[in-house]
């Protein structure tokens, strides 16, 4: 639990201390693998809540998704059409449906 935990805060303390500015022309790619990076720690909660958490699916997942994402995004680029879209429908999504799924195990945790 504590290696999602990490990388959040790290990512975050990076973020709000660097004046790093990203072009309009990445702002797709970057916007897409910020959400599969959310959708990935949300799904790492999810399975450290109940009891099914591996470092190893975590990190493969965690680049996986920030590659297939990325590369949905270049290759719709490419071809003039919005990929980048369907990620983004894809992984918000599956970010909403973790996060109700977190939801519901804590209440069952806080409940007894």
């Amino acid at each position: 639990m504590w290696l999602p935990v990490l990388g959040l805060l790290l990512g975050l303390i990076l973020g709000f201390l660097t004046d790093i500015r990203v072009s309009e022309h990445y702002a797709p790619y970057l916007s897409i693998a910020v959400l599969a990076a959310l959708d990935t720690l949300a799904g790492g909660i999810r399975a450290y809540l109940e009891n099914q958490f591996d470092e190893k699916v975590f990190i493969t997942g965690f680049f996986t998704n920030i590659f297939l994402a990325a590369g949905l995004a270049f290759l719709g680029v490419h071809l003039g059409v919005d990929l980048y879209l369907a990620a983004i429908f894809a992984f918000g999504i599956r970010l909403f449906k973790n996060i109700a799924l977190i939801r519901r195990l804590l209440l069952r945790k806080w409940q007894g």
